[in-house]
């Protein structure tokens, strides 16, 4: 964000707050992280007065929270329950509290500074457009057929999963900022000259392949042999990011036929006769300017199967993980554009969120001001 001295008074009293109680950047990172662990950099870039990142208000509460509580100074300092405040201890947490979250909204309505903080899903203006693709007339429910009496537009939608995660979120952030979703087909010039949101692989959505085009920069999906169903992600240097798969030990009696298997779109799930299950997808996330219009943005969320569009949205939008990828995002990349290849966990069918604070997900990280590796 912005430069404002906002910014800097909020930063320069978190820092007050650490070091009248002398404590390091780390023991109070351990300290209010609790369950959702802050990284040390997460406290840094909150009290960096020459660069300051707005904390999430959920951390301000927690500020408030620990330092209103009185500490012994010989033990291990721990963040308590609100609900178990003293009187004079609940009187210091609320002044506390008030002031620090005033000092945040102070921040964020300043001309310039961002409308929501870190989130990369706030936009001061619009419109914002999230292009979806189009699932293909032989998979579709006969719902999706506009001679159908119960006719209904989204069953024209593939990864609608991804679409309802994202849609909700944005909506919610951006309450005065007109936000669509669109199909490929119907994605206009005023659409796509627009803060967009792109959804998806190429092979269903033209419009990821026609941008992908003017991006080589970044990760590259390609459509390989040995893969039906899904497309893989190329560097430049020739590195692959494919799926993980978990091998079923045991052999159907009737398996089905080649042409069920087609109807169903499960060829990626047989190997040499054998049934295979998903066990992990690779997900694309990336921020960049938007080429056809560089004063918007194009945000990407691909996946080699679906499993990964949607965890390269709900790195960003899951309560359990995107405060702290948020912050890993605005202290690793600084406002650059940036892209992300990250590894997305299959457990039972479901995709689970993707941590950035976990170096395992990170497959693969780039930033404007990096060299794409040749």
């Amino acid at each position: 964000m912005a430069l404002t001295p906002e910014a800097v008074r909020l930063a320069e009293r978190l820092r007050d707050l650490r070091t009248s109680q002398r404590l390091t950047q780390g023991t109070l990172a351990r300290a209010l992280g609790g369950a959702k662990q802050i990284s040390v950099s997460a406290i840094s870039s909150w009290e960096n007065v020459s660069d300051p990142k707005l904390p999430p208000a959920d951390r301000l509460h927690s500020y408030a929270l620990f330092f209103s509580q009185a500490h012994s100074t010989d033990g291990v300092r721990q963040l308590g329950r609100e609900q178990d405040l003293s009187p004079a201890e609940r009187e210091r947490f609320n002044t506390l509290h008030t002031e620090l979250v005033g000092l945040r909204d102070a921040a964020r309505k300043t001309p310039g500074s961002s409308a929501a903080g870190a989130s990369i899903w706030s936009f001061e203006t619009g419109p914002v457009t999230v292009v979806c693709p189009e699932a293909p007339a032989a998979y579709r429910s006969p719902l999706a057929d506009e001679r159908n009496p119960n006719y209904t537009r989204l069953y024209r939608y593939a990864d609608l999963d991804a679409l309802i995660e994202l849609w909700g979120h944005i909506r919610a952030l951006n309450p005065d900022v007109q936000v669509a979703h669109k199909l490929p087909e119907e994605a206009t010039s005023d659409v796509l000259s627009g803060h967009l949101i792109v959804l998806g692989g190429i092979v269903w959505n033209n419009v990821a392949q026609q941008l992908h085009q003017d991006l080589e920069d970044l990760p590259q999906q390609v459509v390989v042999p040995d893969l039906v169903n899904g497309e893989i992600f190329r560097l430049r240097n020739g590195e692959e990011f494919r799926p993980r798969w978990d091998e079923l030990d045991e052999s159907l009696a009737d398996p089905p036929s080649k042409a069920k298997i087609k109807a169903e779109q499960t060829e990626d799930t047989w190997h040499d006769g054998r049934r295979r299950i998903l066990a992990g997808d690779v997900a694309l996330l990336a921020r960049v300017p938007n080429p056809l219009n560089h004063q918007r943005t194009l945000t990407i969320c691909s996946g080699i199967y679906s499993r990964g569009v949607l965890g390269a949205v709900r790195a960003l939008t899951d309560i359990a993980v995107r405060n702290r990828n948020e912050a890993y995002l605005a202290n690793r990349f600084r406002g650059e554009s940036f892209a992300l290849l990250l590894r997305v966990p299959v457990v039972n069918g479901e995709a689970i969120s993707p941590d950035l604070e976990n170096p395992d997900n990170r497959l693969y990280e780039w930033s404007s001001t990096d060299e794409a590796p040749e």
